[in-house]
């Protein structure tokens, strides 16, 4: 594990854009957030009722409903769907009073008008739900009308959530699905550290800030075969929304990996079991873009030269800042 170098390197800020909205945790983001992080509550409580209290009608309603979920395709019903997925991420604007850095506006620009971006966003923590800055209805993040976040494909396998996960501009992160977008020039963001990140949280160490990156490569190599330009992001203030509880171990390790999510207990506001995160005020700060070059033979010593490179820019892009966002005492540290 490699702690984070001392100093980032100097960049003109007079060239950043920045974009504050006023923060709003009142009942109407509330509930809109709710509709999307809080859903995992919210199957659990309809599994745990249809099983332990329902009579047979109530228990045959809720299984039937979660069938027909799982059935139907993960846009239903359409334009219905997504206009609710678009009010919702404009009250999650508000509920977190979303603060976007954008470093290089005309570089990102500059490669969204001819190529897919890969906006790599770190940390994943709990829930990596700072990813909803890049959703289009909100306009912080070049990229067009077609920029999705790349997610655990165990979500779309869960009913109701499979919706509203779609509706919100969510698809899974599998290799068809990135390859695919990369072909279409369709730009993304996605995790890269991914669930392994939630294993490596530990409560005892509140100021280590650990992401799993040693060893995540394979994005490298698909950035490279495609010529897709890579940007470092990160998000500030994701740590601390959510207490959590979850056993360690191997075999709770090789679990997550498999199923695409670590088995937990979590809290958030009220100390709601699986419910919305504390209304933390969030910061996502997007880095300028890694050029990269298109390889019909992609070897592992240039994977392992522009994984280096991109490491290294996320750490300056964390220290640059750090100290503005509160984040002075914390270190940030590759695993």
């Amino acid at each position: 594990m490699n702690d984070g170098v001392k100093n980032g390197s100097s960049v003109d800020s007079s060239k950043w854009r920045v974009n504050e909205t006023p923060q709003d945790c009142g009942l109407v983001p509330s509930i809109a957030v709710s509709l999307w992080l809080g859903w995992n509550g919210i199957v659990l409580c309809l599994v745990l009722y249809a099983i332990i209290l329902a009579n047979s009608l109530h228990r045959t309603v809720i299984f039937g409903l979660m069938t027909l979920s799982l059935l139907l395709p993960p846009d239903f019903p359409g334009k219905a769907g997504h206009k609710l997925g678009d009010w919702i991420m404009l009250k999650a604007e508000q509920y977190f009073g979303l603060k976007t850095i954008i470093e290089d506006e005309e570089g990102l620009l500059k490669y969204s008008e001819e190529k897919a971006i890969i906006y790599a966003f770190s940390p994943h923590d709990m829930l990596p739900f700072g990813v909803f800055a890049f959703n289009p209805i909100l306009n912080r993040v070049p990229g067009g009308s077609t920029m999705h976040c790349l997610m655990t494909s165990a979500i779309f396998n869960i009913p109701f959530l499979k919706h509203v996960y779609t509706w919100v501009k969510a698809k899974p992160v599998d290799k068809k699905t990135f390859m695919g977008r990369l072909h279409k020039n369709k730009s993304f963001t996605f995790c890269p550290g991914g669930v392994q990140e939630v294993i490596l949280l530990d409560p005892q160490k509140p100021d280590d800030l650990v992401l799993f990156l040693q060893n995540r490569k394979g994005f490298i190599k698909l950035a490279l075969s495609t010529g897709s330009p890579i940007v470092p992001v990160f998000g500030f203030n994701l740590d601390g929304t959510f207490g959590y509880w979850f056993p360690k171990g191997a075999l709770i390790e090789k679990l997550s990996r498999m199923i695409g999510f670590l088995p937990m207990i979590y809290w958030g506001r009220f100390g709601i079991p699986f419910g919305i995160p504390h209304p933390k005020k969030l910061t996502i700060v997007v880095g300028s873009p890694i050029d990269v070059p298109k390889m019909d033979e992609v070897t592992k010593e240039k994977i392992d030269e522009y994984h280096q490179l991109f490491v290294d820019e996320l750490i300056k892009l964390f220290e640059r800042h750090k100290h503005s966002e509160g984040y002075g005492n914390k270190r940030l540290k590759i695993a």
